[in-house]
């Protein structure tokens, strides 16, 4: 066995006890970084942190090979420099070692191992204290100057200008604080460089060399440099902890750490509203990646459990196709919400160039899976059905790791990844969110709301049959066993794998029974009041446009037939989560781990199925953040930058629409509440609010829903209602849809109305406007 090995002879093997500085080193090097030649000692020539006799020829022909000159020896422990930790100048450093010198250079690097500031250093982070080390001898430098150099700002996040500070000399006088430090700033795109002007020869070189070691490493990194007689080189290159979004093996997740960027829940927050378990999100996760629009940058983000989309991202990508940011927020709106103007939306510099390019690439990706989706959505919109109650039996019969396995991989992975790419690609509402906004400038709001709200028409959206469907339960025309078939999937949580479903639970039905009975409920009833008033939208509608008759019939029945293939898509797409769970649930039970499978990452589950225990010591921990997760209030609809909930929880001023520490607080009228006008009419009555769907049994008809959000899963409360009011939403969010189906007055996406109001106020509903007015 070798102990020691120069940067350029390094296997791939041995870069795994090289410790976190000697492995980066060795790569950046290999890579054609300019690192100060030298070699690394791996952790196996140490033992009790005393170098082994063995070790000292490996050594010694290593550092033949190099130059004349001192030498500076550093620490390499297996734990420093990574992801989660730094230890920077916890281990000991030697500098300017002569040749004679060098090994007892390496005794005191390696014994500074047991130190007392690395031993308090690794309590703090939780690490155990008995450090493996390497140890890197390389050429010293004598530095005329030295500094750090950070690839994104550690502060804000914001990835638009890389950041750093130097002194003239030794990079100890930079740490010690003994010289003042010169800021400058280099621009990510082009590489503008700003500050002292002595750096100004070397800046394009250290942009170089960190967009080199960016792409080596795969993240943003604390880069340390160093000049010498007109050559700049890295002596050290480390990710930047500050902006480490997750810890896998204990699930703490905050997406918002890492980039400056505005994010949303709307839209996402309606589709996965529940924290979202450690497997739903690897899910999600890898679906985002498959389908991810702009390099290197997510569309969805998990913060602390809670899934949001990267507006940013979205505006940004407008930007450079000609948008200015308020007509790429207005394009956007319908979906995800109005952004107030108070708070700024942090723009990412995409190179137009660069960015075209790979959009252009990806469209035609997207235009390819677009067409796939047309040719097989008519088929698994056929044979999903069939597929969901088979392979719901063989699950059931299935009874050992390898035939479950087979079921992974061979059919339910597969297939939910399939009917993602044909929902996702071929069932857009962009179509449905251009023809409402230019109605709503051709006659306003309220008779654009009403002449989008008959999608159902003679065959009824898939998102309104679970409700529809109720009634021919009670009228003996479907039987409670048919109806959890066909709608058993479809639940407040139909996108999170770790809660039960309806059809797991029969006395659903019953609820819903008695519930309708009760309340004397008809949907068929509204559906008909609706449709009516869809009638009269539109004869005003072209009493005022009489020659636009056969447009506004070729856009709805468009729009309309779009929409029954999303909902259809969708509908289907549950089916394949539910099927999902219950394989989870089986292998659970097989392997005896229970419902700890659903804290599993996606990726783990075949390899556990191989025989891989590995990640079963790391659930305990994964479910315990899950579960704290839970506790915490709803976030904020919108966050801007970096978002620790805890503080977030605590402040005085804590507000449920945004988050911003730097926007300016609006006036605000203390009785006046504003969102979208989601389904047209003018109702009073007295709120009740439900913080969750579980409480909806306290829900009496005739009051005004008011709640976070809804989902399908939400539907069957909708009949009992005067009126709805949500904090998350927009114009086409599932609330205000199904409201306008059902001629329900909605007013989506205010942000506040759950935090504002209170059980038991008297209100007046606008749905026509999106106000909301306390009397009392």
């Amino acid at each position: 066995m070798k102990f020691a090995y120069n940067f350029s002879g390094i296997t791939n093997e041995a870069l795994g006890y090289a410790g976190g500085k000697g492995s980066s080193l060795c790569r950046m090097y290999n890579a054609g970084i300019a690192v100060p030649n030298g070699f690394v000692i791996l952790a196996e020539a140490f033992e009790n942190n005393e170098l082994k006799k063995e070790a000292h020829l490996d050594i010694e022909k290593c550092l033949e090979m190099l130059p004349e000159g001192t030498f500076a020896v550093r620490s390499s422990a297996l734990s420093e420099d990574s992801a989660k930790t730094s230890f920077a100048g916890e281990f000991e450093s030697v500098l300017d070692v002569a040749r004679v010198d060098v090994f007892s250079a390496i005794e005191k690097v390696a014994a500074s191992a047991k130190s007392e500031r690395v031993s308090e250093y690794s309590k703090i982070h939780g690490i155990d204290d008995e450090h493996k080390i390497a140890v890197v001898v390389q050429s010293m430098i004598n530095a005329k100057m030295a500094g750090v150099f950070f690839s994104a700002d550690p502060i804000t996040g914001s990835h638009v200008n890389m950041v750093g500070n130097f002194v003239f000399g030794a990079g100890e006088q930079l740490v010690s604080g003994e010289k003042n430090a010169y800021p400058f700033t280099i621009s990510r795109i082009g590489g503008k460089y700003n500050g002292d002007k002595d750096l100004a020869s070397y800046a394009k070189a250290l942009y170089k060399a960190a967009l080199k070691a960016e792409e080596i490493f795969g993240c943003m990194l604390d880069i340390e440099w160093v000049v010498d007689v007109g050559k700049l080189y890295i002596v050290q290159a480390r990710p930047i902890t500050t902006l480490q979004t997750i810890d896998y093996d204990t699930y703490e997740i905050n997406q918002s750490l890492d980039t400056d960027a505005l994010w949303s829940s709307n839209n996402v927050g309606e589709a996965v509203p529940d924290v979202m378990s450690p497997f739903t999100w690897s899910l999600l996760h890898e679906m985002d990646l498959e389908c991810q629009k702009v390099p290197g940058y997510f569309m969805f983000g998990n913060i602390c459990g809670r899934t949001y989309s990267n507006i940013s991202v979205m505006i940004s990508s407008l930007r450079v196709l000609g948008y200015n940011v308020e007509k790429a927020k207005e394009l956007i709106s319908d979906v995800f919400g109005n952004i107030p103007e108070n708070i700024e939306v942090p723009i990412y510099p995409f190179g137009t160039a660069y960015l075209i390019k790979e959009m252009f690439q990806r469209s035609k990706k997207s235009i390819k899976r677009m067409r796939d989706s047309k040719k097989q959505k008519a088929y698994y919109l056929e044979n999903t059905p069939v597929w969901y109650v088979e392979t719901l039996e063989r699950i059931e019969a299935a009874n050992t790791r390898e035939e479950l396995l087979r079921l992974w991989t061979s059919d339910v992975r597969p297939f939910l990844s399939a009917l993602w790419s044909i929902w996702f690609g071929g069932a857009g509402s962009a179509t449905l969110a251009t023809l409402r906004k230019k109605l709503a400038k051709m006659a306003g709001e309220e008779l654009a709301n009403l002449l989008c709200s008959n999608f159902s028409g003679e065959q009824s959206l898939v998102s309104m049959k679970p409700l529809l469907a109720i009634e021919q339960v009670m009228s003996g025309s479907l039987t409670p066993e048919k109806y959890l078939e066909l709608y058993g999937h479809r639940s407040p949580h139909e996108f999170e794998v770790y809660y039960e479903y309806p059809a797991d639970a029969p006395s659903f039905i019953e609820k819903q029974i008695k519930e309708f009975k009760n309340a004397n409920l008809s949907a068929t009833e509204l559906m008909k009041k609706q449709q009516s008033e869809f009638v009269k939208g539109k004869e005003l509608f072209l009493q005022k446009f009489p020659g636009k008759q056969e447009w506004l019939e070729k856009k709805l029945e468009k729009v309309s037939k779009d929409a029954h293939t999303r909902e259809s898509l969708r509908n289907e797409f549950v089916k394949v989560f539910r099927v999902m769970r219950h394989l989870l649930l089986k292998i659970g039970s097989v392997t005896g781990i229970g419902e700890d499978i659903f804290m599993m990452y996606c990726f783990e589950v075949p390899k556990f199925l191989q025989g891989d225990t590995e990640m079963l010591v790391k659930l305990p921990i994964r479910r315990k953040n899950f579960e704290e997760y839970q506790k915490l209030p709803v976030f904020p609809q919108l966050i801007r930058g970096r978002f620790n909930p805890k503080e977030w929880v605590n402040s005085k001023d804590r507000r449920q629409d945004y988050y911003d520490p730097n926007a300016a607080t609006p006036v605000k009228d203390e009785n006046v509440i504003k969102g979208f006008a989601g389904a047209p009419g003018t109702v009073e009555g007295r709120v009740r609010i439900l913080h969750s769907f579980e409480e909806a049994e306290d829900f009496q008809k005739g009051e005004i829903l008011v709640t976070t959000m809804t989902n399908i899963g939400w539907t069957p409360l909708f009949p009992k209602a005067a009126a709805i009011i949500t904090d998350l939403g927009a114009p086409l969010s599932h609330a205000a849809i199904v409201a306008r189906e059902l001629g329900i007055p909605a007013v989506v996406g205010c942000g506040i109305a759950t935090t504002e109001l209170k059980t038991g106020d008297f209100i007046i509903v606008n749905g026509s406007t999106g106000v909301v007015k306390k009397i009392s």
